[in-house]
């Protein structure tokens, strides 16, 4: 196994509040790279077929009262 060590510049606060989570956002920001915007367009419904769903995954959300009931 690998140890690797990260250098931060700035002190890590795990028991940060939203303030602390919105710094380290801002710091950040710079190395972050947006894609460009693209205009979406409409998509035809004879396009849309609906959602395959494995049966693995039917069952587990069936199992879960969120979902099942």
């Amino acid at each position: 196994m690998t140890n690797i060590k990260v250098h931060s510049p700035a002190p890590v606060d795990l028991e940060g509040d939203l303030t602390s989570l919105r710094g380290d956002c801002a710091r950040m920001v710079p190395h972050w790279a947006a894609p460009e915007r693209t205009a979406s367009r409409p998509v035809s419904p004879s396009l849309i077929h609906g959602v395959d769903v494995p049966p693995s995954s039917a069952r587990m959300l069936d199992a879960m009262s969120d979902y099942g009931d």
